[in-house]
């Protein structure tokens, strides 16, 4: 809406600020922020600043869009980046291969897609349209819709990498706590740049807003606006119209822009109302039909009300109020029987023109004063559609459907499904007690007993519920009890599904050992059936169970049989077949069967895509993201988790946080270069969401915390770390897993010089890979086994121990502990006089796996020992026999530990003309640290650590 009726002022130092950002923005000047926040009370003049910075944008060549979120309509979903996105010229959107993917947020129009796609899918159209410079206005935000904060959520955690402003508008009081919550932790990282405009000063208004008055009246005038604008030119306006000074000082501003409607004739008067009902979607295509007004006088009402500066025209043709608190007076003034008369007459007109069904249900929940087939099939379809983008909307428009639904018998139907459905919604939107309580209704309600009842999906959706709520005991109580249930049974089918949900959870709580025969009757009950998914279900379950344990020889067994399986079925329409490829992914994975896991996991994740299923989604994501991490595609994999760590902050399972959080700090210490604290940053967040709980997740939380402190140079906290993790006699750890995390164990001890600690670790790794008999694993208890004989100083047998680890890493494809092997392992193998060969070999592919897998802390351990490598391959004394005396005589000075200060002292040298001997020490052995050449002096090379 165009909002320049009177001149800005005060607001000059404000200006100067955006005009900094605009220039930073087309000059695409790094570091600048994404996100500018534009806070204040109504009125104050947030949209007429946020205009002025259009005006600028535009002037330099920058393409603006502009969108506003509305009062009354907090339920359609992405309504203020729809409003925005129809400024787009349509050759931007045509030539945009995604334009299909974010057809919700371009137009509302439906999508068969995950909000968490159409969330990355939406950035992508930003960067697309961003050539020359991009300004996105969204205004009035602390009205927006629960999809819309979403996607912001999710812009602000992401910043589009291109010339992009966000710009928003909203009242600080008003706006709700996520939203808040969004721009505090951008203002934090430096993605948001905030700005709050506070009331005007007197000089302004005075001397440049009321320039015609006396200055006593003026002053009068400014004191009871309080240095509001909206409330000053109010005033101003009905003091012009013949109100007295007196009696304007003591009206409030409600009153004021009441008394505007007070000359209209009630043709105008009826127009105002539909308007004020329309919000920013009034278009006279619409206020003709609605209103029943004839074109000419439409026209001429339209034009009257115009010059009076009651409506205003913005683009497309679209007529709104003045301003949103006008809008809400005359809403509110309204008669309610009239506000649903005209919602009806504009919901109907909707439906005939075709238009997105978010706004049809909009107006049919505003016209329901009674149950209304019709208006229930509006809100039932548009809660369908929006089931998947905007689960919010669609919880709220079936929460209207059911508080209207009459509570009879031939209906009992028809309300179970309804709740079951809502349900759903509220699960995957975050809002898990709501769903969990919700779902409790389901469960008590009389069983109809003609098959059509939905009460054990209602049992499984409520224990998926109650564990990702932490609640895994209670989870396992409720399925336990339906599974035992007598009045009525439950039948076959619904004994599979629930046998399978009590596998997953069971080990969350207790361990799989306590469900085993369950899950080999459900397998039993599903072959009984002839259900082909059931079965595959029931195999994976068993994998996943038996893989978590260690017990490999029988989760390969299941594993193999349910890949066989899985392999043979069609997608299909086969919503049930994506949970079993999430465990037998993540079972083949446990098994380091790498490819294969990955393989089930891309299906998964193309099924769980087209079904909705999103609450699978961060598992199929971490279950390839652990895959890429193993087999060093540490790009990918940091890529894969961030996807993952979207989702699960928008389902809102703390849990499930705490394994996404974990497992990206793990990617993270592999991609990141030693140094960068974003890995450590991230496993703390991740023990953080975990709290007290003792279960999976937290102990993978509190092992990844360990290895992140190796990293980062904190042995102790590494120690105590995973000593947390794995409780009394480590057995809260994960079996399958043990030698890995006792590997972390293992080398803070010796870094400590805690050596019988670390044997005894060592031995208890050594037992347990024997045990699994899992290449990975067994190539960690050799390296720890190397780590005893480095701190007995026996680097001979260390270096055979680290080139035996990288050959067995390589028999399961895991790359990544391969390179670490062989880099771990270079220095000491090219420090042994008769392998100085095998050194430089090892060091050459460590270095190139590292680099070719994007894998930060190899490549600065390859940068850290490669010189001491090349050292030792060159021989120390060929190298050394180039140095003059002073200088041999110094670097005698550096191997005995003593600093260029007290070397210069010893020889009665300047401390500069020690450090250009040692400079050139430097250059002629091909060192670069004074620990190299130490042990350049001592013939051996220093010792790898984590930290390089």
């Amino acid at each position: 809406m165009t909002t320049e009726r009177t001149p800005l002022v005060g607001r000059e130092a404000e200006l100067a600020r955006l005009d900094r950002l605009l220039a930073e923005l087309v000059g695409d000047v790094p570091g600048r922020p994404a996100v500018l926040d534009v806070g204040g009370e109504a009125g104050i003049g947030k949209s007429r600043l946020v205009h002025e910075l259009c005006l600028a944008a535009t002037r330099r060549g920058a393409a603006v869009l502009r969108g506003r979120a509305t009062e009354y309509e907090r339920h359609i979903p992405f309504q203020p980046f729809t409003d925005a996105f129809s400024d787009l010229a349509p050759e931007v959107v045509e030539s945009f291969p995604e334009a299909a993917e974010v057809a919700p947020v371009l137009s509302g129009a439906p999508r068969s897609t995950d909000r968490f796609h159409l969330h990355r899918a939406t950035a992508a159209l930003l960067t697309h349209a961003a050539a020359s410079g991009l300004v996105v206005v969204l205004d009035d935000m602390h009205w927006a819709d629960a999809a819309s904060l979403e996607l912001l959520d999710h812009l602000v955690r992401h910043p589009v990498h291109a010339r992009v402003l966000l710009v928003l508008a909203r009242r600080d009081r008003q706006s709700p706590a996520p939203l808040a919550a969004t721009l505090t932790r951008g203002t934090e990282t430096g993605t948001v740049r905030r700005t709050v405009l506070g009331p005007l000063g007197e000089r302004d208004c005075v001397e440049l807003l009321t320039p015609d008055l006396a200055r006593d009246q003026a002053v009068r005038l400014f004191t009871a606006s309080e240095g509001n604008p909206l409330y000053l030119l109010t005033l101003l306006q009905a003091h012009r119209e013949g109100a007295s000074v007196s009696r304007l000082s003591t009206t409030g501003l409600g009153v004021l822009l009441l008394d505007e409607l007070t000359p209209l004739t009630p043709s105008q008067g009826r127009l105002v109302q539909v308007v004020a009902v329309l919000g920013d979607h009034a278009t006279p295509a619409l206020l003709g039909p609605v209103t029943g007004h004839e074109p000419g006088q439409l026209a001429d009402d339209l034009a009257v009300l115009t010059r009076r500066d009651l409506l205003r025209t913005g683009t497309h043709g679209r007529i709104a109020l003045r301003h949103p608190v006008l809008r809400s007076l005359v809403r509110d003034g309204t008669d309610p029987w009239q506000r649903t008369e005209i919602h009806r007459l504009v919901g109907a007109e909707l439906a005939r023109t075709g238009a997105p069904l978010a706004g049809q249900a909009h107006h049919a929940e505003q016209s329901l004063s009674d149950w209304d087939p019709r208006a229930a099939a509006v809100l039932d379809e548009a809660a369908e559609q929006a089931a998947q983008t905007a689960p919010a909307s669609s919880a709220h428009w079936l929460e209207v459907v059911l508080r209207h639904l009459p509570h009879t018998p031939e209906l009992a139907a028809r309300r179970r499904e309804l709740m079951l459905r809502r349900a759903r919604a509220l699960g995957v939107g975050g809002r898990l007690r709501e769903s969990r309580d919700l779902l409790h209704q389901v469960i008590a309600l009389p069983d109809p007993g003609d098959g059509t009842g939905s009460r054990a999906s209602a049992v499984v959706l409520c224990a998926v519920m109650e564990r990702h709520l932490g609640r895994y005991s209670e989870a396992v109580a409720l399925l336990r009890r339906e599974l035992h249930r007598t009045d009525p049974a439950p039948s076959l089918a619904d004994q599979v599904a629930l046998g399978l949900e009590l596998g997953s959870s069971a080990p969350h709580d207790t361990s799989y050992p306590a469900v085993r025969s369950e899950v080999a009757h459900t397998l039993e009950v599903a072959r009984s059936l002839g259900d082909e998914t059931g079965v595959a279900g029931a195999l994976s379950v068993a994998a996943l169970g038996e893989a978590y344990e260690g017990e490999t020889a029988a989760a390969d067994d299941f594993a193999r049989r349910a890949a066989a399986l899985v392999d043979s079925l069609p997608d299909g329409d086969l919503t049930g077949l994506c949970e079993p490829l999430v465990r037998l992914a993540w079972a083949e994975a446990f098994l380091e069967r790498f490819a294969d896991a990955e393989r089930h996991a891309d299906r998964g994740l193309a099924i769980a895509r087209r079904t909705g299923q999103i609450y699978l989604l961060p598992h199929l994501l971490l279950c390839k993201t652990h895959v890429r991490t193993q087999t060093c595609r540490l790009a990918s994999a940091v890529e894969l988790s961030e996807e993952a760590e979207d989702i699960a902050r928008g389902i809102g399972s703390d849990e499930l946080l705490a394994f996404v959080l974990a497992t990206r700090a793990h990617a993270l210490v592999d991609a990141c270069p030693p140094g960068d604290p974003r890995p450590l940053a991230t496993a703390e967040e991740a023990v953080a969401a975990a709290g007290l709980g003792v279960n999976w997740w937290a102990s993978i939380a509190w092992c990844v915390l360990g290895y992140a402190a190796l990293t980062a140079g904190d042995p102790a906290r590494a120690r105590e770390a995973v000593l947390r993790a794995g409780g009394p006699g480590l057995r809260r750890m994960q079996p399958s897993m043990r030698p890995l995390f006792l590997e972390v164990l293992v080398t803070a001890a010796v870094t400590m010089g805690d050596l019988d600690a670390a044997k005894d670790w060592a031995e208890r790794a050594r037992d347990e890979a024997e045990r699994l008999d899992l290449p990975v694993q067994r190539a960690s208890a050799m390296r720890s086994a190397a780590q005893i004989r480095l701190g007995l100083g026996d680097d001979k047998a260390a270096a055979d121990l680290f080139v035996a680890a990288a050959d067995e890493s390589a028999r399961s494809g895991g790359v990544f502990w391969e390179a670490f092997s062989l880099l771990f392992g270079a220095s000491l193998s090219a420090a042994d006089p008769g392998g100085s060969r095998r050194g430089q070999a090892a060091w050459h592919r460590g270095r190139r796996l590292a680099v070719a897998g994007g894998c930060g802390m190899l490549t600065g351990l390859a940068e850290a020992v490669g010189p001491a490598v090349a050292a030792a391959a060159d021989g120390p004394e060929r190298r050394l026999a180039e140095l003059t005396a002073r200088e041999r005589e110094i670097a005698d000075l550096v191997a005995d530990g003593l600093t260029s200060p007290a070397i210069a002292e010893r020889l009665c040298l300047s401390r500069r003309t020690v450090e250009t001997h040692l400079s050139r020490v430097y250059r002629k052995t091909g060192v670069s640290s004074r620990a190299a050449l130490a042990g350049l002096m001592a013939g051996r090379t220093p010792r790898p650590s984590l930290r390089g």
